[in-house]
């Protein structure tokens, strides 16, 4: 008798008995594939774990404990540190570093921590050999290697851990699910089997997903929708620096980005990133200036480059970097229609320094003054940043945090800030920072050029 098969969506999980071209669900194109179904409840030796309703005003806000993992960085991005009975999902590019990280960790929390390492990548002795480089050395570190998720579960069962790191999800396969490791209805039955556990037992759970080539986790997408939190790595592997960035959390907020420096020891905390990003600026040269951005509740001050080159073409060049694509395309047009500049006629670049992506309008005006510095080919003054949105009509808007980024922008040494001028009088001006007020962009650049 034929094995019965199901289509799965690789992108959004979504299942059906014939294949389609595009998902119903999510629309996307050629992400079905096909996979044996999954058995029956009946066939399935595992017992089945039954949970009993409770009261709301019987549960104790004490389950719900968060508890250091002893790296700051981490500790902030995870909105304080993880959660008693919660699964964090680490994602990123191979070889940027989510297994050291992980490692790093079961060094640096505390040590009554009972901690199960199960790893289907490595050999225990690759592992001790990692964690020997790492200076990782504890008593209350168990060690599986292994991919069968029964083993796993007996392995939580027997040493009922506080902390479970899989390492990675994609290589955990469970016997009763007749498809590869790594497929579709492996990646989801596994990880549902950890959450479960999870939840039932009370321990915090750190799963480690591979990312596809377009920087999206493998597997399913409803791998994400059942996880507490998704963090990823992102840096480029010819650069020392990582940001780690929450995608998800329910126990905290999404804004927070915590930065690490690769090195010969593994990872190093970066407490002060914006000195990292200024890190060999260059003095006197046209079309650099200075940003400051909020990531959560601390500002982190960038370095925006732009370079204008004339083109002999009808439709000029336009190339970003860390800045998004179309927000250049729309200043440029603000600086030909109300600046008066024909920044049309040139192709445009731009880049952010040290890796660092800006998604928020607050370094709209930073850019438009590097523009129309290289436009000019007139340096910016060295200790001159710029903080405020830029409108369609060329107006310069309020940004919020004022007060906490011009504090960061003076302790870093700069002695000019521009500001948009209707919160000119709401702010007091920190020692030492003179603050530019500007109503327009034509405003900004006569200022500041």
């Amino acid at each position: 008798m034929k094995e019965k098969t199901v289509f799965f969506c690789s992108a959004c999980g979504y299942e059906t008995s014939r294949w389609q071209g595009q998902c119903p669900s999510c629309r996307a194109w050629n992400t079905l594939v096909e996979a044996p179904a999954a058995p029956k409840a009946a066939e399935k030796a595992r017992p089945v774990r039954r949970a009993m309703p409770r009261k709301l005003a019987e549960l104790d806000e004490s389950e719900e404990l968060r508890f250091s993992t002893g790296i700051a960085e981490l500790d902030r991005v995870l909105g304080g540190g993880a959660v008693r009975g919660s699964i964090v999902l680490f994602g990123g590019a191979p070889g940027i570093g989510k297994s050291t990280m992980l490692l790093q960790a079961c060094g640096s929390i505390a040590p009554e921590e009972t901690i199960l390492y199960v790893t289907g990548e490595e050999s225990e002795h690759q592992l001790k050999m990692r964690a020997q480089r790492l200076r990782v050395d504890r008593d209350n570190l168990h060690v599986l290697a292994g991919t069968d998720i029964n083993d796993v579960i007996a392995a939580i069962e027997q040493l009922q851990p506080s902390i479970v790191i899989i390492d990675s999800i994609q290589t955990v396969y469970d016997p009763g699910v007749n498809t590869t490791p790594g497929s579709v209805g492996q990646v989801k039955q596994c990880a549902m089997e950890i959450m479960q556990l999870a939840k039932a037992n009370g321990f915090t759970a750190f799963v480690v997903g591979h990312v596809n080539k377009e920087g999206a986790i493998a597997g399913p997408k409803v791998l994400e929708h059942m996880v507490d939190c998704v963090l990823i790595f992102e840096g480029d592997g010819s650069l020392s620096y990582r940001i780690l960035r929450a995608e998800k959390n329910r126990f905290g907020s999404t804004n927070e980005i915590g930065v690490f420096e690769m090195v010969r020891e593994g990872l190093r905390e970066v407490p002060n990133p914006s000195e990292v990003m200024l890190a060999g600026r260059p003095v006197g040269v046209p079309g650099t200036c200075v940003a400051c951005v909020m990531e959560g509740s601390r500002p982190i001050l960038a370095e925006v480059q732009a370079l204008l080159a004339p083109t002999s073409f009808s439709a000029p060049r336009r190339t970003s970097n860390g800045f998004d694509y179309n927000r250049l395309y729309l200043l440029l047009a603000v600086l030909e229609k109300r600046g008066g500049m024909n920044v049309n006629a040139c192709d445009a670049y731009m880049n952010v320094v040290g890796g660092l992506t800006l998604d928020e309008p607050a370094a709209d005006l930073a850019a438009c003054l590097a523009i129309a510095s290289s436009f000019r080919d007139v340096p910016l003054p060295d200790k001159l940043a710029a903080v405020g949105e830029v409108g369609l009509t060329g107006e310069i808007r309020s940004v919020q945090a004022m007060d906490l980024r011009l504090a960061e922008i003076a302790r870093l040494g700069f002695a000019q800030c521009v500001i948009p001028s209707r919160i000119r009088g709401q702010l007091k001006a920190p020692k030492g920072l003179e603050l530019i007020p500007v109503k327009t962009l034509r405003e900004a650049v006569e200022k500041t050029l």
